[in-house]
């Protein structure tokens, strides 16, 4: 009766204008039941008809896609890679246009046409920690001043058309204000005028100082805010950043205003010759300076066993003095700062004694007996012989002592006492030299000992468990790094997410150059490239290819889940349209510009963070002496939303032989 009374009810609501329920009381229960369920049926077909024509035109597409009923992109034929500037700039381009454009992280500033010193020291500001924006430094963290400066004569040579200017809404008075801080300054605030540094025409001077003209008012008022409050620096002295605090707000505001508004003249170009400044300036001081050409080798054995052991990479803060410490080492547990290792007395291993400096290699122990943390990575170094330490601790000793004091660790209780280090030690530390296998050859017990000892490898290319030790049960079976969220492949199988299928001269060169034709260093790799492996020998690169030739475990492809029809229709399109004019239309890509994707280790990797990260950060390999001048890939995070990048990377990871998994959206999330 309950069941009936809610029946009459919804009836009533529907035909009862007007009446009450006891109008429908004398109705059969059956035929109550019948019509309940047939308004319920109409109901529930007119929710999902608007949720059809709803959602149509964001799937047709995809579905016409994958029944063929679309023409399949046409092809692009071979790749063509021009040995020019402008094909190797093209990563930045997207972002910097011909005129300066606002983001949502700020702004993309024009950069054509402006001095090749300032650009040059821009970009080193990027790579030296002196600016924070992350996809600029993730594109020049790896480059040396030779080509980036190279990269600056390029932007600097540019002729691009301005903008319009802007309107101009400045009274009478206040535009007389802004002629005199440009022509004559401000004397009671110590503000020089702006035109005796950037010329009467304010068309800037090379080597180093921009045009103040052609340029967005809100764009100059978040350079004077920055430069204010400390995030934008430049090299010191700043000066910009001192006129900066010297400058009253309000006179700011009027300064950017009256510059907006000014038309740039034709033909406008920075002038030349050294001029006298009024404050000093570090960034012309820099530009100025002629330009140190080729990188070279580190000489003897001890540089030689250093750069082996990436020693500088840890041992050295973003924009920091080589060796001098100080480098934040994320985990989870906390965070550890690397230590000073140049040989000044107070705050380095001035003090240290070969014998110190053994025990720490060897024991993970300090010079006062305190035991180390893992992050200094001895439990590959205890495999070090007491030869190539001495080397080692000889090479540091003649470095250029610096003042700086270690930084006191960041770990969580209990991770910070020595208790908890002790027990950790004795679950999962031996002490031991490496001990050649007699039954192998000279060339593979080398390639060994910089692997496994030297080379720690596997403080990468290995998972590890919750209390953050190396498992080898699969020995260098690959990994995701804690909070980088880059995956480091396994380097011993024979899959196609393994080198152990590749030929040594591959491996070689990968290691040598950061470019092979089957892969290209990117994220931490491409820093062990840059810092340590391409200063190895070709033979102990061979050595090392020989090594993880012969560990290769035959493990079976994965099963992986069958990509959507839908989703791999989707991202053909989306490689048509982005990757195949430098990847290929079968991912064959061009060597030495662009890898192939076809076989490709990211591409069917387990985890597909690497592929995410290129996709959305782009990058380039690092500058070694055998690629000097590296090509680069776009950045699309500004292109493509997550459900895009997931698309492409779901049919390259299922195209031409690759057996990668799918990507969904939330991975793109997730390893963003």
């Amino acid at each position: 009766m309950r069941l009936l009374r809610v029946i009459r009810a919804v009836l009533w609501s529907f035909f009862g204008v007007g009446r009450g329920t006891r109008d429908l009381e004398g109705v059969h229960p059956g035929v109550l039941i019948v019509i309940a369920l047939f308004l319920a049926a109409l109901f529930v077909g007119g929710i999902a008809t608007l949720v059809h024509f709803i959602a149509q035109p964001a799937r047709r597409a995809p579905a016409q896609l994958g029944a063929g009923r679309v023409a399949p992109p046409k092809p692009h034929g071979p790749v063509v890679v021009a040995d020019t500037l402008e094909e190797r700039a093209r990563p930045c381009t997207p972002c910097h246009g011909s005129a300066t454009q606002a983001t949502k992280d700020g702004f993309s500033p024009r950069i054509a046409g402006k001095p090749a010193g300032y650009l040059y020291n821009q970009l080193a500001s990027f790579r030296d920690g002196r600016r924070g924006y992350a996809p600029m430094v993730y594109l020049v963290q790896y480059m040396t001043d030779d080509y980036l400066r190279e990269m600056a004569g390029y932007f600097a040579r540019l002729e691009l058309p301005y903008a319009a200017p802007e309107s101009n809404a400045l009274t009478a008075a206040e535009t007389m204000r802004a002629r005199q801080l440009i022509d004559a300054g401000d004397h009671t605030r110590g503000v020089p005028p702006c035109a005796q540094c950037h010329g009467a025409s304010l068309s800037g001077a090379a080597p180093a100082i921009p045009s103040l003209l052609g340029l967005p008012r809100q764009y100059m008022n978040e350079q004077f805010g920055a430069w204010r409050n400390g995030t934008l620096r430049s090299v010191a002295p700043d000066c910009m950043a001192e006129v900066a605090r010297r400058l009253a707000p309000a006179d700011i505001a009027l300064l950017t205003s009256w510059l907006a508004a000014q038309a740039v003249p034709a033909q406008f170009k920075p002038a030349s010759g050294r001029r006298k400044l009024p404050l000093e300036c570090g960034s012309v001081e820099r530009a100025s300076r002629s330009a140190v050409r080729g990188a070279t080798a580190p000489s003897g054995r001890g540089a030689y066993l250093v750069a082996a052991g990436d020693c500088v990479a840890c041992h050295s803060a973003i924009g920091g003095a080589p060796f001098a410490g100080g480098r934040a080492i994320d985990t989870p547990f906390g965070t550890v700062y690397s230590s000073n290792i140049t040989p000044h007395l107070a705050t380095g291993i001035g003090a240290w004694s070969r014998d110190d400096f053994w025990r720490a290699l060897h024991d993970g122990r300090s010079r006062d007996g305190r035991l180390l943390y893992p992050a200094f990575p001895y439990a590959n170094f205890t495999q070090v012989t007491r030869e190539d330490a001495d080397a080692m601790y000889d090479y540091l000793r003649t470095l250029a002592p610096v003042a700086r004091a270690n930084t006191r660790h960041a770990l969580r209780f209990p991770y910070s006492t020595q208790a908890a280090l002790a027990g950790w030690r004795l679950l999962f530390f031996r002490a031991g030299v490496y001990e050649p296998d007699a039954s192998r050859s000279a060339e593979w017990n080398r390639g060994a000992y910089l692997v496994r000892g030297l080379g720690h490898c596997d403080a990468c290319h290995a998972s590890r468990n919750i209390f953050g030790a190396v498992s080898h049960r699969l020995d260098l079976g690959g990994g995701l790094i804690p909070l980088q969220n880059w995956y480091a492949p396994p380097l011993g199988t024979s899959t196609g997410a393994g080198v152990a299928g590749w030929d040594a001269a591959h491996i070689a060169a990968l290691l040598t150059s950061g470019v092979s034709p089957r892969a290209m260093a990117m994220g931490p790799m491409a820093e062990v490239v840059y810092r340590s492996t391409q200063n190895l020998t070709a033979e102990d690169a061979r050595a090392i290819a020989a090594y993880l030739q012969s560990s290769a475990s035959q493990r079976s492809p994965r099963e992986a889940r069958g990509p959507d029809e839908r989703a791999t229709a989707r991202g053909a399109a989306l490689y048509a349209d982005h990757c195949a004019e430098c990847h290929g239309d079968h991912g064959e890509g061009a060597l030495p510009a662009y890898p192939a994707l076809a076989g490709n280790p990211g591409m069917n990797a387990a985890v597909a963070a690497n592929g995410i990260k290129a996709v959305l950060n782009g990058g380039y390999p690092p500058v070694t002496r055998a690629n000097p001048r590296p090509y680069g890939m776009p950045p699309f995070f500004g292109k493509l939303s997550d459900q895009e990048v997931a698309a492409v990377l779901t049919y390259v990871r299922a195209s031409w032989g690759n057996a990668g998994a799918p990507v969904s959206a939330v991975d793109v999330e997730r390893y963003r």
